[in-house]
This record gives C-alpha cells, sequence and structure tokens, in this order.
C-alpha cells in the first residue's frame, strides 16, 4: 500500500493541531481528525456502563487487507485527572498514516478507586483489543503502548507485571486473553514513590510524601507509611529479562517527576538485560520543551518493534526547546 511516512503525518498533523486550537481531552468536546481516520468512541472494555472504563478506537478508513499493529495511548493527569480523548491527538498521526490503528483508554482515577484499580482498568483495556482484534483487523502480537507521566508509570506497569496475577484483576469479559504489550514507550513516569522528594530539582514544590499527593492519593494513605503498597505500584518490583523493549524519555529539569526516577528504570533494565533506551531531554521540564525530536523517536521506536523497520540507537541527549522555567 502506498501510503505517507508516519513522520510526513506527524509533522503535518502537529501543525494543523497548532493552527486550529486543538482541544487536548475536556469531556465532551469533539476534537477534529484527519478525514483518513474512522473514530469508534468510548467503546466499552470492562463490561460496565463507567465511562472511566471505556475506549476511544481509531482506524484508518483506507488500509491494506494485513491486520494492523496498534499504538495504545494512556493518558497521565497525576492519576486523578485525564481524558482518554486527548490522547486521540497523540495515535492520530500514526492511524493518518494507515499503518497503524490506535487506541486510547480512559481507567478509573484516584478519587474513585485506589490502587491497583488503574492498572486492573489498563490490563483489561489491552486484553479487549487483543479479544477483539479480527473484528476490527488489528494484529494481536503488535500492541504498543504509550504513556506520559501517570500514563508513563502504568505503561511501565503494562511492560513489565504482565505475568503477575495480582496485577492483571479480572476486570472485563476476556480474563483468559493476554495482557501482554510488544513493547513501551514510558514519557516521564514515575518508579519508585519513596525516593521521588529526595531527586526533586530545588525549585520543586511538590512534596510527594504529603498525605494528599497524587502518589499518596494512588494508593490510599502517606506513601512513606506504605512502603508495601508502593513497591506494589512500582514498576522495578517487576523487571524481569522477558520483558518488553522500552523507549524512556524524559527532562533533566522535570519539577513534577524527578529524572532519577526514569535512571531507576532504565538501570534495572540493563541490569536484567532488558532492551531499553534512555532518551535525556537536556533541560527539558515535565513534558516541556521536548520539540519534535521527541515525536520521532516514538516513531522510530515503533515502526521498528511494530511495523519491522529496522531501526537502531542509542542512549543519547539533547538540549531541550525554551520554555518557561520555574
Amino acid at each position: 500500500m502506498n501510503s505517507p511516512t508516519t513522520r510526513t503525518i506527524l509533522i503535518a498533523f502537529s501543525i494543523a493541531v497548532s493552527l486550529s486550537g486543538f482541544a487536548q481531552g475536556n469531556r465532551g468536546q469533539q476534537q477534529q481528525l484527519p478525514e483518513s481516520i474512522e473514530l469508534l468512541a468510548d467503546l466499552p472494555y470492562a463490561g460496565t456502563d463507567n465511562p472511566r472504563q471505556k475506549l476511544d478506537l481509531l482506524l484508518p478508513l483506507n488500509q491494506s487487507d494485513q491486520p494492523l499493529p496498534v499504538v495504545v495511548f494512556i493518558h497521565g493527569g497525576a492519576w486523578r485527572n485525564g481524558q482518554k480523548e486527548g490522547g486521540r491527538r497523540r495515535v492520530a498521526p500514526f492511524v493518518a498514516s494507515g499503518n497503524y490503528a490506535g487506541a486510547t483508554i480512559n481507567y478509573r482515577l484516584s478519587g474513585e478507586s485506589i490502587w491497583p484499580a488503574q492498572i486492573h482498568d489498563c490490563k483489561a483495556a489491552i486484553r479487549w483489543i487483543r479479544a477483539n482484534a479480527k473484528k476490527y483487523n488489528l494484529d494481536p502480537d503488535r500492541i504498543g503502548v504509550w504513556g506520559t507521566s501517570a500514563g508513563g508509570h502504568l505503561v511501565s506497569m503494562l511492560g513489565t507485571s504482565d505475568d503477575v496475577s495480582s496485577m492483571d484483576g479480572s476486570i472485563g469479559p476476556h480474563n483468559d486473553v493476554s495482557s501482554r504489550v510488544t513493547c513501551v514507550a514510558d514519557f516521564y513516569g514515575p518508579t519508585n514513590f519513596l525516593a521521588m522528594n529526595e531527586t526533586a530539582i530545588p525549585s520543586a514544590t511538590l512534596d510527594h510524601d504529603a498525605a494528599d499527593s497524587p502518589e499518596s492519593q494512588l494508593v490510599g494513605g502517606p506513601i512513606q507509611e506504605n512502603p508495601d503498597i508502593v513497591a506494589n505500584a512500582n514498576p522495578i518490583t517487576y523487571v524481569t529479562p522477558d520483558d518488553p523493549p522500552f523507549l524512556i524519555v524524559h527532562g533533566t529539569l522535570d519539577p513534577s517527576v524527578s529524572f532519577n526516577q526514569s535512571e531507576l528504570l532504565h538501570a534495572a533494565f540493563k541490569k536484567a538485560k532488558v532492551d531499553s533506551t534512555l532518551i535525556t531531554v537536556k533541560g527539558g521540564g515535565h513534558g516541556r520543551g521536548f520539540g519534535s525530536k521527541a515525536n520521532e523517536f516514538v516513531e522510530k521506536f515503533f515502526d521498528h518493534h511494530l511495523s519491522g523497520k529496522r531501526i537502531s540507537w542509542t542512549d543519547q541527549a539533547y538540549e531541550s526547546d525554551p520554555w518557561q522555567r520555574r
């Protein structure tokens, strides 16, 4: 099939988003998508009517007869905010290329349910996608996940805990289906909550140890008083040599999630000989100042692991674009 490259679509779509003031996930607000994409919104993956247990599926209108690999996006928002609609702009460029399907999922937030409800939901969504692969012409063996911040934490958990029954849960109608993913793109996701304060940059103002911090709200109590639950929510706890490949992207001046959180994860992967690449955005903030390079790394990563294009790279760093630092 002759189709534009994903990079071309990424650039064109980013420009269109910028010019049109693309909405980023506000409830009930329709987002502009290319006409080449079919949007199937609010599909229930857990067998419930809970809007937090629904996903959006994006499909190219013109595609080959071959099953498509899937890029799944999981939103951030400190586990207490965020909507799946904001992920449409992340996966749309891949879908518009005609070479991928895309999905973006909701999960229960910490104000509704504490850990491990969030990972149980994410795994149920992956199982639903795999169970419905034939119906939507998807490849069940090529599912990549991408998340930012709290979503980065959840995709990391998907990657490292696929064989952990307590993390799988029993949500949804497809408990006999695997929740394993093919590859993981983790953008500045937290890992070891207990170390977040001690490695924070000097200008950071968030007290992660406080009872009302995002991490404490997630686990149901102050993190330093609940180390066992914190360890249960740490993707490093579950690292094994058979984990899927990881791409980790993080800014060194992130005021919300210290850069060290990604260093810890990357070091654990290296020790276990897991395929892991760390991209350091020197001077980058919490997803700020990343520029177009970050998207290019994601495109190459998914093309390599999901589309069979042979691309190689190593750990590297680049200077951030200018942004207003606190």
